[in-house]
């Protein structure tokens, strides 16, 4: 670990930096969508995870970009993290990464130029095991220390995976366990042992790389990633965009552990708080589900699990593809119904 703590120059960390979705709601509210364009298959219309843009009948371009302040010490392990939460957004497209540019904003006169390089380090070191290039990007002198990536893929014009296209009866499967924001929380108060680590840097740097097998799955009607939003957030974008409602039983949603330990202490973001008061008004808890699980379930996720909606059908299948391919906590926790874009949480 490096003696210079990276989450104490900064006032957030990860995707809990992310702007609350209610007031990214009214920015984008008044902005012209962009129309005129045949080609642009995936615009800013559905709040997708990427742009996605037709070349031509077999291939169109997957295009985003990500990137946010320290949410761990060690900057190795924060350019890993930040480098595959980026990748994520191409593989919850259904897309495949092949080219990726740096975003590096930093405080020159606060690192050393040796934890810098270790921070690009990282992420070239998640490109590579991508199998993509780190090619270039653009840095500039910050107050805080910034990295990202811009991320480019791509997928074929009749696989992409929207967040919209959920249909009544699917069921949801979740890839990935939740709990990193909570573990990010313990972690900047000194309260994160090394196991609680361990998880966090296992879950945060495991590539969504299924996402790319999964495109090609007729079965798969929806997906997206779970990022800062939490699963409510980006599970009520599916719903909203699809018209349907959800519903969802916390004790199916698969949890680290030690987070869960630790949630059940009470620890929390304040993100979480921010994310519930942008869209609490639609979703239905259950008398019994306790104010700890409703904060888990709105926890900002970074490098969070593909969230998928599918065919009941096919669900055997998608579970088995997530884990073969690594996604051992992958499974089923709710599915989508008529409705109007709510869900519904019971305990």
């Amino acid at each position: 670990m490096t003696e210079i703590r990276l989450t104490s120059l900064s006032h957030g960390g990860g995707c809990g930096c992310k702007i609350a979705p209610a007031v990214l709601s009214q920015i984008m509210a008044e902005l012209p969508l962009p129309g005129g364009f045949p080609d642009l298959l995936v615009g800013t219309e559905s709040s997708d995870d990427a742009a996605v843009y037709r070349l031509n009948e077999r291939q169109a371009i997957v295009a985003t970009t990500d990137f946010f302040m320290p949410i761990v010490d060690d900057p190795h392990d924060f350019g890993r993290i930040a480098a595959t939460n980026a990748l994520s957004d191409v593989y919850a497209m259904g897309g495949q990464p092949i080219l990726a540019l740096a975003v590096v904003g930093m405080p020159v006169d606060k690192l050393p130029l040796t934890v810098v390089r270790q921070i690009l380090a990282g992420g070239v070191s998640v490109c590579a095991a991508a199998g993509i290039p780190l090619a270039g990007g653009h840095s500039i002198d910050a107050p805080e220390p910034i990295y990202g990536l811009v991320a480019l893929g791509l997928v074929h014009p009749d696989q992409v995976k929207r967040n919209d296209r959920g249909r009544a009866g699917d069921v949801l499967i979740l890839g990935k366990p939740l709990g990193i924001g909570i573990l990010s929380a313990a972690l900047k108060k000194g309260q994160l042992d090394e196991t609680g680590y361990a998880r966090m840097i296992e879950h945060t740097t495991q590539l969504n790389r299924v996402g790319t097998a999964l495109g090609e799955m007729d079965s798969v009607h929806a997906m997206t990633d779970v990022t800062g939003f939490g699963l409510l957030g980006h599970l009520l974008e599916i719903c909203r965009g699809s018209g349907l409602d959800a519903e969802l039983s916390f004790s199916q949603v698969p949890v680290i552990d030690t987070a869960l330990a630790l949630a059940e202490q009470g620890v929390a973001t304040g993100a979480a708080g921010r994310n519930w008061d942008s869209y609490g008004a639609s979703v239905r808890l259950d008398a019994n589900v306790a104010e700890w699980q409703r904060k888990f379930l709105c926890d900002p996720q970074t490098s969070g699990g593909l969230l998928v909606a599918c065919d009941p059908d096919g669900a055997g299948d998608v579970l088995d593809l997530f884990h073969r391919q690594g996604f051992k906590h992958a499974q089923i926790i709710g599915r989508l119904q008529a409705g109007n874009g709510g869900v519904r949480v019971q305990a």
